[in-house]
């Protein structure tokens, strides 16, 4: 038998064990063979070696995905037991995408992500859909990030199309880099966990990691690159075509988007749902599709998910059957 005493130290217990140590209780019902006790602030494991090992790598990820979130809930707890619930194996690392700043091993999070990283060693040109808070646009910067570490590519490239979420960016101040800086902050702070601030700045004052507005992609091959659109859900049909055939000799494309979040004018198809709808037969094109479980931003986000799925199919359901009356009144 070994014995392994983990210390939380500057961590609201309640926030992080959960109410009555339901999340310590979730992991001890999953490896029944250790035993796990929560005393304080300290957290006793005793059993074999190679269960220890993988209590340990849950525990170690919880505690990653306190520092990030703020709040471990048993949802969280489910899926990062799922993610090492398979039989030990001493090179674990394989799980680990990237380590970033000060050794954080940034690994999927749960079953989708990790379908989104195989289909990205697969497939040159990868689909990642699904609603916000799923980490697509994380793991994709993740996966970037490890492919210029390990000279697969000479450079990243990461652009979105500059179309407002209901507001106007004429009336933003500034230049047009600094109008588009609030719309490309989520990837600056992937980057910013994964590379050194001297080294992203160094990357990007040598273009070496560029980020653009999608229409400053248009004329250009993007070779030995990899290449991630995001927000694609707000091109229209000549931009996404546009981008798609900038793909050059050694690049590898990940495209995200959320279908239900189309900002576009209302008259205005999502060049998504075409590139999507036309490309479906086309082989080498991998598409993966992240739901609300997936989720890991504030536990209320699944919730809010969850109820603008149901209130558009409520919708749906009603102007079916609006219509079905219609057609049976002869209008």
């Amino acid at each position: 038998m070994v014995e392994k005493v983990i210390t939380l130290e500057n961590i609201p217990l309640l926030d992080f064990l959960g109410t009555e140590n339901e999340n310590i209780r979730q992991i001890a019902a999953a490896f029944p063979k250790s035993k796990i006790v929560s005393r304080g602030n300290e957290i006793r494991i005793q059993g074999r070696a190679p269960e220890i090992i993988r209590i340990n790598d849950v525990l170690n990820m919880l505690l990653q995905h306190f520092n990030r979130f703020g709040q471990v809930t048993p949802e969280n707890v489910k899926e990062y037991i799922d993610l090492e619930g398979v039989p030990f194996e001493e090179d674990r690392k394989n799980d680990v995408i990237v380590f970033g700043n000060k050794g954080l091993a940034i690994k999927p999070k749960s079953a989708n992500q990790r379908k989104l990283v195989d289909a990205a060693f697969k497939n040159d040109l990868v689909f990642a859909l699904g609603p916000a808070g799923t980490g697509k646009t994380y793991i994709a910067v993740a996966l970037a990030v490890r492919a210029l570490k390990n000279r697969e590519v000479k450079r990243i490239i990461i652009t979105r199309p500059a179309v407002e979420a209901g507001e106007n960016l004429g009336f933003l101040p500034g230049d047009l880099q600094e109008k588009l800086d609030p719309y490309l902050r989520p990837i600056y702070d992937a980057l910013g966990d994964m590379v050194p601030p001297e080294k992203l700045k160094f990357y990007q004052e040598n273009r070496v990691i560029e980020i653009a507005p999608l229409a400053y992609m248009r004329g250009r091959t993007l070779n030995d690159a990899f290449v991630l659109l995001d927000e694609a859900q707000n091109t229209t049909r000549e931009q996404i075509k546009m981008f798609l055939t900038r793909m050059g000799p050694n690049s590898k494309v990940i495209i995200n988007g959320d279908q239900s979040q189309v900002d576009l004018p209302s008259k205005q198809k999502s060049g998504l749902r075409e590139a999507l709808r036309v490309l479906k037969d086309v082989k080498g094109i991998g598409v993966v599709q992240l739901s609300g479980k997936d989720v890991i931003r504030h536990k209320l986000v699944k919730s809010i998910i969850a109820a603008y799925d149901t209130d558009e199919l409520q919708k749906e359901q009603f102007k079916h059957e609006h219509n079905s009356q219609k057609g049976q009144n002869g209008d």
